[in-house]
């Protein structure tokens, strides 16, 4: 059973994906929240699988809470997904920098939402490819000093093999289009993503998107 805890201020949201969620037979409810406080309150009350968290909360903000969940090993397995009302948001490459497992917009329809719980349950990255590409570009671009721009140490660390797969996941491919593009097996791309994660610290798919543009693996476009 997929636990979740919805953390929104607006009441009518909230009671909008509960009626979604609850009406699905592998998924409950287990708690709301209107702000960061009561957010963590409950994460640690329930220690949900999912978290659906607004970053723009009063009084302690989605940031906050994702800053707190990172640093508690007792919500190590609770999986955050961001609820925002725009594609292109500036607290949401600080989320997935933070750890948060991807984004889902507001007005995403049901069958968005629950794939959106049941991948981040399952611990994949909850991402739109061309949006989140867009969002990582965009806000990345400026810590990039150009082309030149050096790989980072952890970077170094990997194989050849490792940065073009990483690269390739930066780029919005899935493990398949990655092995038809590679000509190999999708069980050897997730072995080499699994590698490329643990060696760089990357929590999960979403940060490792994150690090390939901060390192220089994957250049803006923008």
């Amino acid at each position: 059973m997929i636990s979740v805890v919805i953390a929104d201020d607006q009441p009518l949201l909230r009671g909008g994906v509960r009626m979604v969620l609850d009406s699905e037979p592998d998924i409950v409810v287990v708690g709301e929240a209107a702000d960061g406080h009561a957010a963590l309150a409950m994460l640690r009350r329930h220690a949900p699988t999912v978290l659906l968290l607004d970053v723009r909360m009063p009084g302690l903000d989605g940031l906050a809470v994702l800053r707190q969940v990172a640093a508690d090993p007792g919500l190590a397995g609770v999986r955050v997904v961001v609820l925002t009302t725009f594609d292109l948001d500036e607290y949401l490459y600080e989320a997935l920098r933070l750890g948060a497992a991807g984004f889902l917009l507001k007005d995403a329809d049901p069958a968005e939402l629950l794939r959106a719980v049941r991948v981040a349950a399952e611990g994949e990255a909850v991402l739109a490819p061309s949006a989140t590409r867009r969002l990582v570009e965009t806000f990345v671009a400026s810590a990039v000093d150009g082309p030149s721009a050096a790989a980072s140490p952890e970077a170094a660390n990997l194989t050849p093999r490792e940065q073009e797969v990483v690269s390739l996941v930066a780029q919005g491919l899935t493990n398949e289009e990655i092995a038809a593009r590679l000509v190999l097996s999708p069980a050897t791309v997730r072995t080499h993503v699994g590698r490329a994660m643990s060696k760089v610290a990357a929590r999960d798919r979403a940060q490792l998107v994150v690090f390939a543009y901060q390192s220089g693996l994957v250049r803006s476009s923008t």
